[in-house]
């Protein structure tokens, strides 16, 4: 996924939902609006003027401008999903600084609507840790032989650790994740520890359901999930408290140069270990970008300066969301199913910087590293055609070449939307935990994948409805993949025309 071939067509009304006014003449750059972008984007605006562009300093915010903004987009991003999950209740999610929001119901079509390419297999459990007062412990009850994971992110989305069953085990414990240089000493009781290289983290947690009757039994588990602050912890009953004080990310609709203060403002509050992209941080402060300077030293930069980091974020934030909408970027095509990059989950400790920005962090707030998941993504069928309803597939799974996991694997259905598709059985997915598939006699399993139901009754169970019309596309999960997937050598089955 996430390629993205610069073309002035890509620019002007590109899959961002945004519109750039090219240069009419040679060095000139006549205006700029953009809009909301259907990824969640940021909204600029900006007074059609003529900006001379022969001032070198502002073709050097310009060129840097974009450099940085790629580097630091998950700052912006994140700053935002912080605010709106902390402070604005009818968000996706909901909770104060170190509190969950659990999603306690499976996703269908009709609960869930806000995109996102949602699973049937897990129930999410989400959190912001604030570290800035110092530790905090991230506890679980004895999860027995059943499959979880919490993965940890820091504010530039790059996970940092994990807790669950692949790397920790299913035994109740407490984890303590430390802030950026913290050098105390531990409870006994604390079994290991994570240092965070930002003062915020994200915990992003999905516990692994079984099926509808299974639900009730995960919610009391997620009920026990809790992030502990050390200093309250001993506690009979630690009473966390309530948490929202975190900033509100600067207006970009109004102003071009907002997301350039939150930018500053979110990198000044959780720098980077120093030696982290030191050369980079270095040349980005040349603009007036970075740690060491704040929202309100834009208003200080020369006005070329002011110009060109305008244009740079006019120019690279529709670019990301393009990248994300046409894919193939980074990506390793196999049977028309797209393998995710390797660097996937933690693209910035490899120095690769875009797809960091568009992939982990636009495409998935953050991503699992694929020692934990890989995610393969198919549009077309065996024949380079998009995938559209109305029309009936089918994809064989040999019986020595099903998805090669330590835990399970599954093929859900989206629409364009990146929701389920509608459909009266409320089945989205298939996947080796769904009830009564059948086999051929060689042991292949066959996914019928139409809109209607198969009419031999033995194959029904092997069946995942896709729309009457429209396109739609397919996910192919697999969790804790063994090596062949994660080095990319499986190959998994086409999706065939009947």
């Amino acid at each position: 996924m996430y390629g993205f071939k610069t073309t002035r067509r890509n620019l002007i009304g590109g899959g961002a939902g945004a519109t750039l006014v090219a240069a009419s003449g040679a060095g000139v750059l006549t205006a700029f609006d953009l809009a909301v972008s259907p990824n969640g984007g940021t909204a600029y605006a900006q007074t059609p003027t003529t900006v001379a562009t022969n001032d070198w300093r502002e073709e050097y915010a310009y060129t840097l401008g974009v450099q940085a903004y790629v580097y630091a987009f998950p700052l912006t991003y994140l700053s935002k999903l912080r605010y709106e999950w902390t402070n604005v209740p009818d968000s996706s999610f909901y909770a104060s600084l170190n509190h969950f929001h659990h999603k306690k119901v499976l996703a269908n079509h009709i609960n869930y609507t806000s995109g996102g390419s949602p699973n049937q297999d897990t129930l999410y459990s989400w959190g912001w840790l604030d570290l800035r007062q110092g530790p905090v412990a991230l506890t679980h009850p004895d999860m027995g032989d059943r499959y979880f994971t919490f993965e940890i992110a820091d504010m530039f989305s790059d996970n940092f650790a994990y807790v669950g069953k692949r790397t920790t085990g299913g035994a109740a414990g407490a984890f303590a994740i430390l802030p950026p240089g913290w050098s105390g000493s531990l409870p006994p009781d604390i079994k290991s520890s994570f240092q965070s290289p930002t003062r915020f983290a994200l915990v992003f947690g999905r516990t692994l359901v079984n099926d509808e009757a299974d639900v009730a039994a995960v919610n009391k588990l997620q009920d026990q999930y809790r992030m502990i602050p050390l200093a309250l912890w001993g506690q009979l009953d630690p009473q966390i408290p309530e948490g929202r004080d975190v900033f509100k990310p600067y207006d970009t609709a109004n102003d071009p140069l907002g997301d350039w203060r939150t930018i500053n403002r979110a990198w000044a509050e959780n720098p980077l270990p120093k030696d982290r992209d030191a050369d980079l941080v270095r040349l980005f402060g040349e603009i007036g970008i970075g740690p060491a300077f704040t929202a309100e030293s834009i208003d200080k930069l020369p006005e070329p300066t002011r110009q060109g980091l305008a244009r740079a974020a006019a120019t690279a934030r529709p670019m990301l969301n393009a990248m994300l909408a046409t894919g193939a970027y980074k990506s390793k095509m196999v049977n028309d199913w797209m393998y995710p990059p390797k660097t996937f989950g933690s693209a910035g400790l490899y120095g690769d910087f875009i797809v960091r920005a568009a992939g982990q962090c636009l495409g998935g707030i953050i991503s699992n590293d694929p020692d934990e998941a890989v995610y393969l993504f198919t549009f077309s069928d065996v024949q380079g055609q998009p995938l559209v309803g109305g029309r009936r597939y089918s994809m064989q799974f040999k019986a020595d070449n099903l998805p090669p996991v330590n835990e399970f694997w599954s093929v859900t259905m989206y629409g364009p939307d990146n929701n389920f598709v509608p459909t009266d059985t409320m089945r989205y997915a298939i996947g080796d935990r769904t009830a009564g598939l059948t086999k051929g006699a060689d042991g292949s399993l066959t996914i019928y994948i139409q809109p209607d139901a198969p009419s031999d009754p033995s194959e029904r169970a092997n069946w995942l409805p896709s729309p009457a019309q429209g396109a739609f596309h397919l996910a192919l999960r697999t969790y804790v993949p063994k090596q062949p997937i994660i080095d990319q050598v499986w190959v998994p089955p086409a999706v065939t025309p009947a």
